[in-house]
């Protein structure tokens, strides 16, 4: 079934909504398009915050050994004000922490990770813009737009997918995306008890939400076959310059990214999620090479946004006469390789987001008045880096037996009998010697800076050798990186739901 959703659906709720959390608050926490609490120096006048989808500490750690050596950084890693998230999410029907029904989820989706920072609350794996127990909340998105700031909203998945989507729509399960749905896809039973009518904006597929509530000035990603012509005929309607061709499901390009112009630009480059860097650098001459990489997308989107930025705004400090904007990075196929253990690819689209890191950086240091934030929605598989010339628990033959010989104190060195490598489960490295086994567990490799001349990915002399725990997310606190106005809030270890406060208080809508 395909849905023609007025706008009155996606639009005038949202905004009865915003305004009537502006009025009441929101957990406790008065929110206001104008807030003062007092503390300038946490206040800014835009807000980039970059995501890399799945990206934990170990994923970190080695693009950095992979790209600039041990003793190198990645531009992230320069930001001043570094720290931890957690990131668990909750139970369907579940309290808010505190609550007497409060009942935790160790492991978050990036659905109910994308809300709790978006929202500020903790909601369950799949629900987008909605608390635990199926009521819409506002998205720090909404809250922005409505107090008058640009917004952008830029990514390498599909923009119907979950991060992206967290910013811009409210649903009750992920997967209610279009142009087709279904009621087992959008519908939720065990929240609601009874089917909800077509009209609510829970159960409207995602991309009809996009497409009409004009939440986001400037949208770059993919996911061109989630929209279809009503689509955008409703964004040509709102003013938006649709690049490519939705009605002809014609992706856009790079070209057409770097020539477009206006207030309001939708731009699609892909029917799905975008082209992995190591394919298009393997095959220059591609349709997929066309496609721009998460680096121009984020430098573009910050041009559009700053030149389209609203005027007149009491409380700016900038001198520059514009309200500011915030703006949403997402390197979702961090994520997407993480979960296909598929370690050069994952270096690879960890490279493509740090360099979207350090255009940000650039551009942060230039303003001076910008809050940056990087992190992770949550871990993904449980990347690892393993000692050279070891092997991982999956290629040995019988699982490593820690005995301690007796000692009860407990502070001898444990010996590990039985803890051979099983050759029917390792062939050799997967990226070298045993890559046409399928059933081989061994490590991957690549060669680092400092390696000696001649030393290969794949090879056993290669000193990065990295391993995966398993196909799915971890529970994991992920790394925070941040820089500007309000980032030493970000030392330590906070939740992912204190983000919406660190981003609302910067922009002056909490």
């Amino acid at each position: 079934m395909k849905r023609q959703t007025s706008v009155l659906t996606s639009t005038s709720l949202v905004t009865a909504l915003v305004a009537s959390v502006i009025l009441t608050g929101l957990g406790g926490a008065a929110l206001t398009a104008s807030a003062d609490d007092g503390n300038d120096r946490a206040r800014a006048t835009n807000v980039i915050y970059l995501l890399g989808d799945g990206m934990g500490r170990t994923h970190v750690t080695a693009a950095r050994e992979r790209y600039y050596g041990a003793a190198g950084k990645l531009a992230m890693e320069t930001l001043p004000a570094q720290g931890f998230v957690s990131t668990y999410a909750v139970e369907k029907l579940s309290g808010q922490p505190g609550a007497a029904d409060f009942k935790p989820n160790p492991v978050t989706d990036s659905a109910s990770a994308a809300t709790a920072w978006s929202s500020g609350v903790k909601t369950y794996n799949a629900a987008l813009g909605v608390d635990a127990k199926g009521a819409v909340v506002p998205t720090m998105m909404e809250l922005a737009k409505k107090a008058g700031y640009r917004t952008g909203n830029v990514s390498t998945a599909e923009i119907t997918d979950a991060t992206p989507a967290g910013q811009m729509s409210h649903a009750l399960a992920r997967g209610c995306q279009g142009p087709v749905y279904s009621d087992a896809a959008c519908q939720d039973l065990s929240i609601t008890g009874v089917a909800l009518p077509t009209s609510d904006m829970r159960v409207t597929p995602i991309a009809d939400q996009i497409a009409r509530n004009g939440t986001a000035d400037v949208i770059l990603g993919g996911g061109l076959s989630r929209f279809d012509a009503a689509d955008e005929t409703a964004l040509k309607g709102q003013g938006y310059s649709v690049l490519g061709s939705i009605a002809g499901q014609s992706t856009a390009t790079k070209a057409d990214l770097a020539a477009a112009s206006g207030a309001k630009v939708f731009g699609l480059f892909n029917k799905g999620n975008l082209t992995v860097e190591k394919t298009k650098q393997d095959n220059p001459s591609s349709v997929q090479a066309q496609e721009p990489t998460l680096s121009e997308m984020a430098s573009k989107a910050i041009d559009l946004l700053q030149k389209g930025k609203s005027n007149g705004n009491k409380d700016d400090r900038s001198g520059k006469g514009g309200k500011g904007f915030y703006l949403q990075i997402e390197g979702a196929l961090i994520d997407k390789r993480s979960h296909a253990n598929d370690a050069a690819q994952t270096l690879g689209e960890m490279k493509a987001f740090d360099d979207a890191v350090a255009v940000v950086k650039d551009f942060a240091k230039r303003d001076g008045n910008t809050l940056v934030i990087v992190t992770a929605d949550h871990e993904c598989a449980g990347f690892n880096i393993i000692e050279k010339g070891t092997f991982t628990n999956a290629e040995a033959g019988t699982p490593p037996a820690n005995v301690d010989s007796g000692n009860t104190a407990n502070n001898s060195t444990p010996t590990r009998p039985s803890n051979s490598k099983d050759a029917a489960r390792s062939t050799g490295i997967v990226n070298g010697a045993g890559a046409a086994d399928p059933k081989n567990f061994g490590p991957a490799t690549f060669r680092t800076p400092t390696d000696a001349a001649g030393v290969v990915d794949g090879s056993p002399d290669a000193g990065l050798w990295l391993t995966y725990l398993s196909g799915n997310h971890t529970g994991a606190d992920v790394p925070v990186f941040a820089t500007g106005p309000g980032s030493e809030q970000l030392q330590g270890t906070v939740d992912n739901t204190a983000l919406f406060g660190i981003v609302g208080r910067a922009l002056r809508v909490v």
